[in-house]
């Protein structure tokens, strides 16, 4: 297509300046999301997925109909006026995910110019419009993946039928999150893909109903927890990878890993994991365990500078009744499944759960030892 023949007016000349200036802020953009993602949150689907977009965008602005030189001839820093205009927001950034966030906001709002720009042109722009939703899904990526980080539950539920004696796992589910539970991961693996889908999509359901922060984590089924909505995936050492599993979710999908070694969660941290899971910390009913990792494994976690700082749940026979050795150790979060799904009042074993978790001085609760009736 040839380069539109009024070009060389002071019309043309300024559509010249702006796809210049939009076309070199979407890379910046771009760039600075593509860093993030490779050497802050060490996600690799990201990062190419974000390179492969700065790329596409350089390619697709050199195929705009204009004469070779003619953004760069076109560019004026100096007599640019708007390098004279700012505002104090853009001075101040509290941490990561505001750099993260301000860069997905030029890098979209330049796409849109670079989309506009191209329509003035009578170019396709229908391939920067496309590019544009792609840097959404990846700046939303980014952005959950910062906060999954960031996120440290006190309570998970593990919720699985068969523990469920006294009433319904819906109703469990909803007792939980009564009780301050604010993460409930579903644990079947003895049901068909389509009932699992089913309960994924009810308990994905539930959580948000309920109108409190409540993530929703699906056991080893990286496609299910896909297509009912859930936050993520809990994945054994022997199940899918952390880099697979947000490849089939979702590249800000939060992936838990189980962890029976520092060793394995050094590993689990260095490749993406968004939370580690401990244990088994003490013996279970639910599943026979021929080692304990205990306390030590939770210490090991906090003292040792690669895992400190991403999230931990321990695991593995916890109790209102012992879940004050694990605070003692530091844990910041514990995962339950039969103490809770097999009680009477899940909402009060949660309560008295979390209550201990989050204050080293609570005071035992008063219904400690009736709990598991």
């Amino acid at each position: 297509m040839a380069p539109p023949s009024n070009m060389n007016t002071p019309g043309g000349r300024g559509l010249a300046r702006l796809i210049d200036a939009a076309s070199n802020r979407a890379r910046e953009g771009l760039r600075l999301l593509e860093d993030v993602a490779r050497f802050v949150l060490d996600d690799a689907v990201l990062s190419a997925e974000l390179k492969q977009i700065r790329h596409e965008v350089t390619a697709r602005v050199g195929a705009l109909p204009l004469s070779p030189g003619l953004l760069s001839g076109a560019r004026d820093t100096p007599g640019d006026v708007g390098t004279r205009i700012g505002t104090g927001a853009e001075g101040v950034r509290t941490g990561v995910r505001d750099v993260a966030a301000a860069a997905g906001k030029r890098a979209g709002e330049a796409l849109r110019s670079l989309e506009e720009g191209a329509k003035a042109l009578g170019a396709d722009a229908g391939a920067f419009e496309a590019l544009r939703y792609r840097l959404y899904e990846c700046e939303k990526g980014v952005l959950v993946r910062l906060d999954a980080r960031a996120e440290q539950w006190s309570v998970c539920v593990l919720l699985s039928e068969s523990l469920c004696t006294h009433m319904p796992w819906e109703d469990v589910a909803l007792r939980a999150i009564e009780g301050g539970a604010d993460c409930l991961q579903l644990r079947e693996k003895d049901i068909d893909d389509g009932e699992l889908l089913g309960r994924a999509t009810r308990l994905v359901a539930i959580a948000r109903a309920s109108g409190r922060a409540v993530r929703v984590i699906i056991n080893d089924r990286a496609d299910v927890a896909r297509a009912s909505g859930a936050d993520g995936v809990h994945v054994g050492q022997d199940d899918l990878p952390v880099h697979a599993a947000r490849a089939v979710m979702g590249p800000g999908a939060i992936v838990g890993v189980s962890c029976r070694t520092i060793d394995r969660a050094r590993a689990a941290v260095a490749g993406g994991a968004s939370y580690c899971g401990l244990g088994p910390v003490f013996a279970s009913t639910t599943k026979q365990r021929p080692t304990l990792a205990g306390t030590g494994l939770v210490r090991a976690y906090l003292e040792d500078p690669g895992t400190q700082e991403t999230p931990h749940l321990a695991i593995s026979g916890i109790t209102p009744e012992n879940v004050g050795g694990l605070v003692e150790a530091g844990a910041r979060g514990v995962a339950v499944s039969g103490a809770v799904c097999s009680s009477r009042r899940p909402e009060v074993v949660c309560k008295a759960l979390r209550d201990a978790v989050l204050s080293r001085n609570a005071a035992p609760s008063p219904d400690a030892t009736t709990l598991r009736a």
